[in-house]
């Protein structure tokens, strides 16, 4: 291939013909021979004369241009350009293509492979055998080289691991390597310790190419609490020049549906390879929170799974005297309880007791003594990672504990006695709080001017009381201080948890301490000590590319090795359970760090992009043909054929009084850039024209309209959501289907006529490709003939029904004892609803709101009356109140009525309004098909309004209505 720049050409013979183009130039010059000059008197009648139409001797140079311009596209076209065309690799003999296979390659596999895909074309070309292999899964026994076509019908089974190659196995593996083998790497550009030695084993058996992305590789570090915050680090292995990245909180929100909770922007400074920040979430929100993710980054290390940390702690409350019965408000636990309640969980019990339970925090209230074995006991849970808090009180201020000798469950001494502001000890009106300082846990915290102080133990100065201190009084005495003692922490608030000595537990400023304190110290990561003689079993697993996906089919893993904190294989990555405790696996641990790969000067390192050259061909010869339509058009211009229709007169009629040259034949017909013009000229021009403009219309790619069709689920949703709708679930069978659509269609008319709702045309949704969150009603009649629903959509109707949509199941048998269980339709509901998340249900209720909400009904017959319906089941403590007519059965609509009274057949009515199925007999019948109308409103309504019928509003109304 001859080569020009990027340029190359297939056939570059046919460029010498460009030599001719000067040649050409010459020639399209040439002009007709000068016509002979002879006097002829009689052409003084012609002087004065005008010439509508002005023809040259000689072709305009620019006309030139642009035909020696299309004779060279053409020339070009034909010697086969191609831009950027990509070399052929070279070399003999086998050829090993190794790949990482990391969490790392997964934000760029598409592209690897499509690097794999050319070097398997080179090699197939130099029929060179090939052994493709990745690291995370090194084959057994001896390398096997194979033809190169074969490896790439494998290549799609070809998948990353979240996990790093095994260093033993990879060492082992390198040094069975055969000699003479040519290495292509592909590299995740993660540096680890084994790659030299392995790189090392590649070059001494041949020559070693590398293929390394330069797009950074990001990773995330489980978040920690810190201070009532969370604190997110980010890491990246490429420092080079500056970053924005977006960590988002993903969990479930109220509503059961999976969506980021909070987001966090983040930025990486020129030359950093961390960037941190912090996370306020509310403890509510934070309990729902599973894993944290990168967004926009696919890869494991871009995910880091939740486990209990972020989940509601456990806070045992101890009082050191008994609650007085009647003054709660007294109470040295009653604002803790307030307090905690809504983000912990709390514990009762003796310490002995409690410290079984292992909670994450220990409250003491005024508690001044402990026994030794009581104390011991604290002292080890504390050491293990636990937090203690404790408060002050008269106990604990006329007690000596900590007196001359620091109590190892105290942080500070105190001194004798207490201090009294405002008494007959005062010293002045009550304290306030100074700010809290920097590098306090309860920092940035705003402190309300109520908040005041009377009375408090006071700290013994020394050495260490400045360091342990992390609140203060507007006078710098000691509010709350702290010491470490192993893992964990003690915490002394230097006044009552009540509002004896304090109003800190009336405001909202205490709530908010205690959340920084219950956060603000976690166990470090479990040891295999810690961990021996368990089996924890995978819950979710992450993929390579951070995907989550169910780990219940996996088995067991042993304590010992997932405290290890390194995934391995047949241990993914992901949330582990043990009993209630949940344990996370990441890729990325607390001390993790990312670096960029450094080759050796040795090592050729390449990009992943696959160099795609263009074929220019076509596009030179649709320059040619556009270059001649060009020419063609100019020609009529010049010729003046394109100036429109000219009125009879001298110079018309098809001959022409020559311009600048004339003279006897020649004026006729003189030359016009190097064409005969003339009416026979003029007609072939034309169909020149519009052959060349019809060749360019085929030529040039036709463009769809803007306005598409729009998808079917779009005009699904448009249809529903303009209007009120009612819908059925099709399901195959014809007649039932029909009857259906049938039914809905009457019930939307009495709707109309009876009520302010004025339903469309009901729809049929298919389970299986339908949107069902835009009804708030589906009829499923249940036939026999139906396939059971997908797990997909199975899923849509169990979010359907926890998001408020209600389902009236009509097995249209008549008998519903046991659901239907003794006829086709019934076992077939059985089925149905196997994969339904449904409530426990109970028969209609003669007080259910379902009864009342529009009608006063006792029964809701169909075409069959007297049967019994099935409703969600009232709630345990759903009683009878006196003055209440109605219980308060539920708060929401019941997602699911069941049901086999044919209410469609006797709602039905055909596209003229007329009905289409009897309904008993004379009036009787009559009666039953108005009640059945009647329970279908109610039904709709109580879909729509849900239970406001409950209200104690409207109790004098019905209590009026039922005594008539």
């Amino acid at each position: 291939m001859f080569m020009i720049g990027p340029l190359g050409f297939l056939v570059p013979l046919l460029l010498l013909a460009l030599v001719a183009l000067p040649v050409l130039w010459l020639l399209l010059r040439a002009v007709p021979p000068a016509p002979v000059r002879r006097r002829f008197p009689g052409v003084a009648l012609l002087l004065g004369l005008s010439d509508d139409d002005q023809e040259t001797d000689k072709t305009p140079w620019w006309l030139l241009v642009l035909r020696l311009l299309a004779i060279a596209a053409v020339i070009v076209g034909f010697a086969g350009p191609v831009l950027n065309p990509v070399p052929e690799r070279g070399g003999n003999g086998p050829l090993l293509i190794l790949i990482d296979g990391t969490w790392a390659d997964a934000r760029d596999w598409s592209a690897r492979l499509n690097r794999i895909e050319g070097l398997l074309a080179d090699a197939t070309q130099a029929a060179r055998p090939v052994a493709v292999v990745a690291l995370t899964d090194l084959p057994p026994g001896e390398l096997s080289f194979q033809a190169a076509d074969s490896w790439a019908a494998r290549l799609p089974g070809l998948k990353p691991q979240p996990w790093q190659p095994d260093p033993a196995a990879l060492t082992a593996w390198a040094a069975a390597l055969p000699e003479g083998i040519e290495s292509f790497w592909l590299s995740d550009g993660v540096a680890r310790e084994t790659r030299a030695g392995l790189l090392a084993a590649l070059q001494t058996r041949g020559g070693v190419t590398v293929f390394e992305s330069p797009r950074a590789v990001y990773g995330i570090r489980p978040p920690k609490f810190a201070d009532g915050e969370i604190a997110v680090t980010v890491l990246r292995a490429h420092a080079a020049g500056v970053a924005e990245v977006t960590v988002a909180a993903v969990g479930l929100d109220p509503a059961g549906i999976e969506r980021d909770l909070a987001s966090l922007p983040l930025a990486f400074e020129a030359g950093a390879t961390e960037a941190t920040g912090k996370m306020s979430v509310p403890p509510e929100l934070r309990n729902r929170i599973a894993r944290f993710q990168l967004s926009g980054v696919r890869s494991a290390a871009a995910v880091s799974l939740a486990d209990d940390g972020l989940k509601r702690r456990e806070v045992a409350l101890i009082s050191g005297r008994e609650d007085r019965e009647g003054l709660e408000l007294l109470s040295p636990t009653h604002y803790l309880r307030r307090a905690l309640s809504p983000v912990a969980d709390l514990i009762d019990g003796t310490i002995a007791d409690i410290l079984l339970a292992n909670p994450d925090v220990i409250i003491l209230a005024d508690v001044a003594r402990l026994t030794q074995t009581e104390s011991d006991g604290v002292a080890d849970w504390v050491d293990q990672g636990g937090l203690l808090v404790r408060f002050a009180g008269p106990r604990l201020a006329a007690s000596d504990v900590s007196r001359d000798v620091e109590d190892p469950l105290m942080p500070v001494r105190l001194r004798e006695g207490g201090r009294s502001v405002g008494g007959a000890m005062s010293w002045g009106e009550p304290k306030q709080l100074r700010a809290f300082a920097e590098g306090s846990p309860f920092f940035g915290l705003a402190i309300p001017a109520e908040v005041t102080v009377r009375s408090q133990v006071m700290a013994q100065p020394d050495p260490t009381l400045a360091g342990r201190t992390i609140a203060t009084l507007a006078d710098g005495t000691p509010l709350v201080t702290r010491k470490s003692l192993g893992e964990g922490a003690v915490v002394l608030f230097h006044v009552t948890a009540n509002a004896e000595w304090t109003s800190l537990p009336l405001s909202g400023l205490f709530v908010q301490m205690l959340e920084r304190l219950a956060v603000s110290t976690r166990a470090a990561a479990p040891t295999p000590a810690d961990l021996g003689g368990t089996t924890w079993v995978a819950e979710k697993v992450l993929d390579a590319f951070g995907a989550v996906q169910d780990g219940g089919q996996l088995a067991g893993v042993p304590g010992e090795r997932l405290a290890t904190g390194a995934p391995a294989p047949g241990m993914a990555p992901g949330v582990y359970a043990e009993g209630d405790r949940r344990l996370a696996l990441n890729v990325i641990a607390a001390g993790t760090m990312l670096q960029a790969t450094v080759w050796p000067d040795s090592v050729v390192v390449e990009g992943l992009a696959v160099q795609r050259e263009t074929a220019l061909k076509g596009a030179c010869l649709v320059a040619a043909l556009l270059a001649l339509l060009i020419d063609v058009l100019a020609s009529l211009w010049l010729s003046g054929r394109l100036r429109g229709p000219r009125s009879g007169g001298p110079g018309t009629g098809g001959e022409r009084t020559g311009g600048e040259r004339t003279g006897g034949a020649k004026t006729g017909g003189s030359r016009t850039g190097g064409f005969r013009t003339g009416g026979a000229m003029t007609s072939g021009a034309r169909i020149g024209g519009t052959v060349a403009v019809l060749a360019l219309l085929l030529v040039l790619p036709w463009q769809g309209r803007a306005q598409d069709a729009l998808p079917p689920n779009d005009i699904l949703a448009l249809e529903a959501t303009n209007n009120v709708v009612l819908a059925w679930v099709v399901t195959g069978d014809a007649e039932a289907d029909r009857v259906a659509e049938a039914g809905l269609r009457g019930l939307s008319l009495r709707l109309a006529e009876r009520t302010s709702i004025e339903p469309a045309d009901p729809i049929g949704v298919n389970l299986e490709t339908d949107e069902l969150t835009f009804f708030p009603f589906l009829y499923w009649p249940v036939s026999a003939l139906q396939p059971i629903p997908s797990d997909e959509a199975y899923a849509r109707l169990n979010r359907y029904l926890r998001n408020g949509g209600m389902i009236l199941f009509d097995t249209r048998d008549a008998d519903v004892a046991g659901f239907g269980g003794s006829t086709p339709t019934g076992k077939k509901l059985r089925d149905l609803a196997a994969g339904l998340d449904v409530p426990a249900l109970e028969p209609l209720p003669a007080d259910h709101v379902l009864t009342r909400t529009f009608y006063l009904l006792q029964d809701a017959p169909g075409r069959f009356a007297g049967r019994e319906i099935w409703v969600e089941a009232a709630p345990p403590d759903a009683e009878q109140q006196q003055g209440m007519p109605f219980r308060n059965l539920n708060d929401g609509v019941t997602p699911v009525v069941i049901g086999g009274n044919d209410w469609a057949s006797a709602w039905a009515v055909d596209g003229r309004g007329v009905l289409m199925f009897p309904v008993g007999r004379g009036y009787a019948g009559e009666r039953q098909r108005e009640m059945a109308y009647r329970f279908g409103i109610n039904l709709i309504m109580h879909v729509l309004t849900g239970n406001y019928k409950s209200d104690q509003v409207h109790v004098p109304a019905l209590l009026e209505r039922l005594g008539q």
